[in-house]
């Protein structure tokens, strides 16, 4: 089997290291939630890594980290991944943490739709039938007619929809300095949840326990991000992403721990489903990959 075929053991570690950080951002947005307004957590999660990545980045890149000829786009984009980020956290604040999740994996079928509407990329019948079932999965989760068709799954779709709106104009900025797609986003966030957030009413005392959960957010989500970024340095995309799908097993398992009852059957069926749509797609038309 050629070199190319094989999967870096490092590199399946990071991403399901960086899918645990991530969920752990979630288990930790869920309990704060509980207590301070949402935008605030927002803030708190972008500014963090806005000022990591200034902090580590900035010595050596300077300004290179917000230069670009297209900076309009950055700050559009900018803007929708924290309306993205305002909705699921709205979301994760009222649903159980593995339907929210769920939910927000429907990106991938949403981004295919709009590729197609308006990017003019062809869709495979394969790729139609994976985008049927990742339909299938969400509908057997937000059951419509159900008491878990609420607002609060409905902006778990927000979410998906403006989380897949951000993945489309990455792909407009594509040749972009990576770096300044992961600075730009977290920069606009934390400008514009800054200006919000002395109009938000909670307590301005915080116990210990909470100022580490509030520094976690941020911390966690940079180092998901990292490690992402890293381990789709060293193997394919089409050999990774099929271990991207270990944060809904995460979050179930999270959400049944800290927070209470087990999804129940229709609603584990429904995240099963949407499981194996996004696993199934993600896999290459050729044979698995080897570890090595």
């Amino acid at each position: 089997m050629p070199r190319s075929a094989h999967i870096p053991f490092s590199a399946i570690l990071m991403i399901i290291a960086a899918m645990a950080c991530f969920t752990s951002l979630d288990v930790s947005v869920k309990y704060l939630s509980q207590r301070y307004p949402v935008p605030l957590l927002v803030w708190a999660r972008w500014s963090m890594q806005a000022l990591v990545m200034a902090a580590v980045l900035g010595p050596t890149m300077r300004w290179g980290l917000v230069r670009t000829r297209r900076r309009k786009m950055h700050v559009v984009r900018g803007i929708v991944l924290i309306g993205s980020s305002l909705s699921f956290f709205s979301a994760l604040k009222f649903l159980p943490l593995a339907e929210a999740t769920a939910l927000n994996y429907s990106t991938p079928m949403i981004v295919t739709l709009m590729a197609a509407a308006f990017l003019h990329e062809r869709i495979t019948i394969p790729r139609w039938a994976f985008v049927i079932a990742g339909f299938i999965g969400m509908l057997l989760i937000v059951r419509p007619g159900s008491e878990m068709l609420t607002p609060a799954s409905l902006l778990a779709l927000a979410a998906a929809v403006l989380y897949a709106t951000f993945q489309i104009l990455t792909r407009k900025l594509a040749g972009e300095n990576s770096m300044v797609l992961l600075f730009f986003p977290a920069l606009v966030g934390t400008l514009l949840m800054s200006a919000l957030v002395p109009f938000l009413h909670y307590d301005t005392w915080f116990p210990a326990a909470d100022i580490a959960m509030f520094v976690a957010i941020g911390a966690i989500g940079t180092l998901g991000h990292f490690l992402f970024i890293l381990a789709f340095q060293r193997a394919s995309v089409s050999a990774i992403a099929p271990f991207t799908y270990m944060q809904l097993l995460w979050s179930t398992l999270a959400g049944w721990l800290v927070f209470g009852p087990f999804p129940d059957g229709w609603t584990l069926a429904g995240i099963v489903l949407t499981w194996y749509e996004r696993w199934r797609a993600s896999l290459p038309p050729s044979e698995p990959a080897a570890v090595d």
